[in-house]
């Protein structure tokens, strides 16, 4: 189970066009990964998520972050999915459910009634050393990239942090982390 401080899943995934994705790729660029996941895509919630995410990114880019999206549809459904609401945000095939089941975002969701097993919409940040800063769970899709950039940025600024991703005090991991 993913705690916050604790170390991040790491995972390799395909995004929209097949371009392979791993957390640690961006670890070692010392960039901030932020990993949206989402349930369905072309659905309203998810649509006004991903576009939000993509109206922001020179911000986040700005700040060092790469931001992520994850579920659990194909290559060829994100590719449309991205092609038809202009995302420029990355969003990434996890058809098996591995890494989002690695994350717990896997679970009991319940709509008008009826209960069933999906993705619960939950954002996480991680930091550059790959230790979990922010877990955004049960997300409103509508400004929650506002929120989380926001939340980001104070968090630098409470750091006191001259490079955003570079924490003052980093842990040192254990034997075996």
């Amino acid at each position: 189970m993913v705690k916050l401080g604790g170390k991040a899943p790491e995972f390799c995934l395909k995004d929209q066009h097949g371009r392979k994705h791993c957390l640690k790729d961006y670890l070692k660029k010392k960039k901030i990964v932020v990993i949206y996941f989402y349930p369905k895509d072309d659905t309203p919630g998810c649509t006004i998520e991903g576009q939000q995410f993509s109206a922001m990114l020179s911000s986040y880019n700005r700040q060092n972050v790469q931001v992520l999206g994850i579920s659990p549809d194909s290559i060829d459904s994100h590719k449309q999915f991205a092609r038809k609401y202009k995302f420029k945000v990355t969003i990434l095939s996890d058809p098996d459910k591995t890494v989002i089941k690695k994350y717990g975002v896997w679970g009991k969701k319940v709509f008008m009634g009826k209960s069933y097993e999906g993705v619960l919409r939950t954002t996480f940040v991680i930091d550059s050393y790959g230790r979990i800063l922010f877990v955004f769970e049960s997300v409103n899709p509508t400004g929650h990239a506002t929120e989380v950039l926001k939340k980001i940025g104070k968090w630098k600024n409470e750091c006191g942090m001259k490079e955003l991703g570079m924490p003052l005090n980093p842990i040192t991991p254990k034997p075996g982390d």
